[in-house]
C-alpha cells in the first residue's frame, strides 16, 4: 500500500512539473541597443553565465541584431488580444513586452506567437519606466507618449522618423539608421530647434528643408523594418552619433556642412554637431 501511494505521488509530481515547464521554451531573443547579458538575463530571469553558455559566447561582448537564445513563456495571440492586454493579463509591462518580442508597432495576428518576459510589473529594463494604455491590434491610436523614451512620439511621428530613415539610410549599416534617427531626437531635446518630431522634420529655415527628401517626396515612401526598429532605438535613447545634431554623406562638397566639428563617421554618413560661439554660448549654423 505504501509502494503504490509513493507511485502516485511521484506520478503527481511528474505530471505538475510537466504542466508547470509546458509554457516554456527555448526561443530567439534579438539584442538592442545598449542591451547587455545582464539586462536581457534579467528580463528572462536567467543568469549571465547560463546565457553565455547556451549561445557559446566566450565573452560579454553582444552587438544590436544578434539572436540569443533564451527559455521564455511563449504566449498564442488569440482573437481580440491587444499587446496591452497580454501585458496587462501576465503581469509585465508593454515595455519589456515589445523589448522581448523588438515589437514596436501594435499589430498583431491569431496565431502569433509572442516571449513573455519573465520581468513582473515592479522591475524595468532598458530604461522603460511604467506600462503604457496606448497598444491596440489596430494600432489606431494616435495620442502622444513616452512610455520609456527619451522624447514623445505619436504613432504617426513613429512612422514619419522611419521614413525619414529610409529615405536617407537606406543601404546603410543599422547603426547609420539609429544615428539618422538620433538626430531627430537631439534636435527635438535642443532648445535651437523645434521640439516635435513632425516639426523638427518638416522644418524650414532660410527658404531650405532640413531634409531633404520632405523636399523631393522620397520620405512618402514606406519604410523599411529595419529603418522602424532604427526609429525604435532612436526613441529609446540610442545614439551612434554621439549627440549630433546633422548628417551628411560622404560625398557631399559643402563647405559649410563639412566645417562642422565631426562626432562619428558610421558607413557613408558623417554626424557632426554645431559650433557655439565660446563667448555668447550661440549656435553657429
Amino acid at each position: 500500500m505504501k509502494l503504490k501511494n509513493t507511485r502516485i505521488f511521484m506520478a503527481v509530481l511528474l505530471l505538475t512539473l510537466t504542466l508547470f515547464s509546458s509554457n516554456a521554451y527555448a526561443a530567439n531573443y534579438t539584442v538592442l541597443p545598449k542591451d547587455s547579458l545582464y539586462k536581457i538575463g534579467q528580463l528572462f530571469n536567467t543568469s549571465v553565465s547560463t546565457l553565455k553558455s547556451n549561445n557559446n559566447l566566450s565573452s560579454n561582448m553582444i552587438y544590436p541584431g544578434q539572436a540569443l537564445k533564451v527559455t521564455a513563456e511563449i504566449y498564442t495571440v488569440k482573437s481580440g488580444d491587444s499587446l496591452y492586454l497580454i501585458a496587462k493579463r501576465s503581469g509585465i509591462t508593454l515595455d519589456n513586452l515589445r523589448i522581448a518580442n523588438n515589437k514596436w508597432d501594435n499589430l498583431i495576428l491569431p496565431g502569433q506567437k509572442l516571449l513573455l518576459p519573465a520581468l513582473k510589473i515592479s522591475g524595468v529594463h532598458a530604461g522603460s519606466t511604467s506600462a503604457s494604455s496606448t497598444g491596440s491590434t489596430t494600432g489606431s491610436s494616435n495620442n502622444t507618449s513616452n512610455s520609456g523614451t527619451v522624447i514623445s512620439y505619436t504613432k504617426s511621428e513613429v512612422d514619419l522618423l522611419a521614413r525619414l530613415i529610409t529615405a536617407e539610410a537606406i543601404g546603410e549599416p543599422y547603426d547609420t539608421m539609429v544615428g539618422v534617427g538620433a538626430v531627430v531626437v537631439n534636435r527635438v531635446q535642443s532648445s535651437d530647434w523645434p521640439n516635435t518630431i513632425s516639426s523638427v522634420i518638416n522644418h524650414v529655415t532660410g527658404g531650405y528643408y532640413q531634409f531633404s527628401p520632405v523636399q523631393n517626396g522620397y520620405i512618402n515612401k514606406p519604410p523599411t523594418d529595419d529603418a522602424l526598429r532604427a526609429a525604435w532605438a532612436a526613441l529609446y535613447g540610442a545614439d551612434p552619433s554621439n549627440e549630433a545634431l546633422f548628417y551628411y554623406d560622404t560625398s557631399s562638397t559643402n563647405a559649410w556642412i563639412r566645417s562642422k566639428p565631426v562626432t562619428a563617421r558610421i558607413g557613408n554618413m558623417i554626424f557632426a554637431k554645431q559650433i557655439r560661439n565660446p563667448d555668447t554660448n550661440t549656435r553657429t549654423f
